[in-house]
């Protein structure tokens, strides 16, 4: 089958289309013939080793131990492995795997949905990390309750393009979006009820205040994100950019669970972890209207380092898509 592999850390460079075999399905695994996958900051993550702290967690030293890149997909199963009951060839299926950008991938059982019915394969393998980690966002770590008030912060992103559309969905009582001037008028089309444009203004300056801020994957100190909370308000870290080479963003969250204890605010992490349960409360509300995933572009399998460079110039309109 064609993949796409790299042998060792680095820039988009490194990643080439080879022709490699075509995995065998373990115990509670199923393969995937692979339809689409998706592109997110912890593909450019693991593809360059940074920060490093994913190296010392188990993803690889010296080079990466998966060859190929790639966790968001839509498919079909064409096997399923020892153990697998809910599953069976010929589903039409989304969630993560590992290594997506390939013709087929191996994924487990309990990481798999049936796909939305009313969206393409391109547009589901937009949805399952990104989603899955609004979703937990806000519902779990944030205990949005309904007619509260949410920020978004990176509102035309991946995670906060449906971020603002699940807090909607699930009662929110006005949700306001940060983007740059280019991408107002999508975060508006998702839903928000004010767009902030944050090259102009400072929307944690502490004029306006809000019972839920979703940072996704900013660098504002905790004190400037805890000014624009009401007093019993919660914050929800998820990912974090910064030059740092040993923990990157990583640190902000650190401090935040640290901190939560000793302040009136709720100042949480997330790591998500993308489930069938939630793939599947995710596949109804898109089926209901009440979610469509914003794709900016797709690309061909032999284009995925462009697709790296155009999400990490911060110039991606929502998700961006492998066709394979």
């Amino acid at each position: 089958m064609r993949a796409v592999v790299q042998d060792v850390y680095g820039p988009p460079e490194v990643l080439r289309v080879e022709e490699v075999e075509q995995p065998v399905p373990g115990p509670g695994e199923v393969l995937l013939k692979v339809h689409a996958a998706g592109v997110d900051q912890g593909v450019w993550h693991l593809m360059a080793g940074r920060p490093h702290l994913l190296r010392v967690l188990g993803f690889g030293l010296r080079a990466p131990k998966a060859r190929t890149p790639g966790q968001d997909a839509a498919g079909r199963v064409t096997q399923v492995g020892p153990g697998v009951t809910g599953l069976r060839p010929g589903d039409e299926v989304y969630g993560t795997c590992v290594g997506a950008f390939a013709e087929y991938a191996l994924a487990r059982a309990d990481r798999l949905a049936p796909r939305p019915a009313r969206i393409t394969a391109e547009q589901a393998a937009a949805v399952p990390v990104s989603a899955c980690t609004a979703l937990q966002a806000l519902r779990d770590r944030g205990r949005l309750a309904p007619g509260r008030s949410v920020l978004v912060l990176g509102a035309a992103g991946g995670v906060g393009s449906y971020a603002v559309q699940l807090a909607k969905a699930l009662g929110a009582g006005r949700v306001t979006g940060t983007c740059r001037p280019a991408k107002e008028d999508l975060v508006r089309s998702l839903g928000a009820d004010e767009v902030l444009d944050h090259t102009r203004e400072d929307p944690v300056d502490g004029s306006r205040r809000y019972d839920l801020i979703v940072d996704t994957g900013g660098n504002r100190p905790l004190g400037r994100l805890r000014r624009a909370l009401t007093p019993r308000g919660t914050l929800v870290i998820v990912g974090g950019e910064s030059e740092g080479s040993w923990i990157g963003g990583t640190d902000r969250q650190l401090r935040a669970q640290l901190l939560s204890p000793f302040v009136r605010h709720r100042l949480c992490g997330l790591a998500a972890t993308p489930r069938a349960a939630d793939l599947a409360t995710l596949a109804e509300l898109i089926d209901s209207g009440a979610v469509t995933p914003a794709v900016d572009r797709s690309y061909p399998l032999e284009e995925v380092p462009e697709a790296i460079r155009h999400l990490r110039s911060g110039g991606a309109r929502g998700k961006l898509v492998i066709r394979i």
